[in-house]
């Protein structure tokens, strides 16, 4: 055991990052940093990058291709999910699929069975050899690398750039909103960090652990529909939470399918979003969950 912890080697870079993104969001307790513009932003936020960015673009597009759009619309919500800081489109792509390869076993990414906290987010603070960054896009995320902008985002860390740049954004909309409205400079500067803190930091905070609550809560707690060979569940509260990312056993059970909440009371809006780009014609080629899921999982007694 002491050899095997003396053998970790953290990844100090992404530990101070959390650290200092995390006490950013803590500032957002006091009332001083407090607008209720910054609490609608932080709502907004959680819809636009998270849902819509991360649930949709991410998951449910680029890793599982569970439906086809337009390029400049898949493009358009990749930048918005980069602003989530949750990574590259390549890096997190090849990450979720070799989750599903090896879901809850010895080389899966994230599985709790190692410890909850490692599945919740230890896995993202220490290097692992069969984890390297280059030949885990070359194994598994191959085909989103093709792409131009994805490349770039990939490239040098841009995806940072871009989120930092949302939060610049924020502050100085803020501020400059304050001064155009005849406010004094204090009042401008809290202003705008209140939709730093509110809608950057917070809101990343909140993303973060939403997603990361599919990897860690929705294998160890919850109902199966499906009796899958891993520890998936179906956790009630994460899905709505994570917009319908927490009906987890039945996206284990059949991955490609676009809509995850199979029953009638599992309410997915990142399906009712995808429902709505149909509607528009910008969503097509949408996959349903098999009709032959029942017969291959078999439902668990509760």
């Amino acid at each position: 055991m002491r050899a095997e912890a003396a053998a970790v080697t953290w990844k100090k870079s992404e530990i101070t990052g959390f650290l200092v993104v995390h006490s950013m969001a803590a500032l957002a307790v006091f009332p001083w940093l407090f607008s209720w513009t910054g609490v609608a932003v932080f709502a907004a936020g959680i819809v636009v990058f998270g849902a819509l960015g991360i649930n949709l673009c991410y998951h449910r597009l680029l890793t599982h291709r569970s439906f086809s759009c337009p390029l400049w619309l898949e493009h358009g919500l990749a930048i918005l999910a980069a602003c989530a800081v949750q990574d590259s489109p390549p890096h997190w792509v090849a990450v979720h699929r070799r989750h599903h390869q090896f879901a809850d076993e010895a080389q899966d990414p994230h599985s709790p069975l190692k410890s909850f906290f490692w599945a919740h987010m230890g896995w993202l603070l220490v290097k692992k050899e069969d984890m390297t960054r280059a030949a885990l896009i070359e194994r598994y995320a191959k085909d989103v690398l093709r792409d131009p902008l994805y490349a770039w985002i990939e490239r040098r860390n841009n995806w940072l750039w871009i989120a930092l740049l949302v939060w610049l954004g924020l502050f100085a909309a803020g501020f400059g909103f304050v001064l155009l409205a005849g406010g004094g400079g204090a009042d401008a500067i809290r202003f705008g960090l209140s939709l730093a803190i509110w809608g950057g930091a917070l809101r990343t905070v909140f993303v973060w652990h939403t997603t990361w609550s599919v990897n860690s809560v929705s294998h160890v707690w919850g109902y199966r529909n499906y009796t899958t060979p891993d520890a998936s569940r179906n956790n009630t509260l994460v899905a709505l939470l994570a917009f319908g990312e927490g009906w987890h056993n039945n996206h284990h059970a059949d991955s490609r399918s676009a809509r995850h909440g199979h029953k009638w009371w599992e309410l997915d809006p990142t399906w009712l979003a995808i429902r709505l780009l149909m509607l528009l014609g910008l969503a097509k080629n949408v996959a349903l969950p098999s009709p032959a899921l029942a017969a291959k999982f078999p439902s668990e007694p509760r």
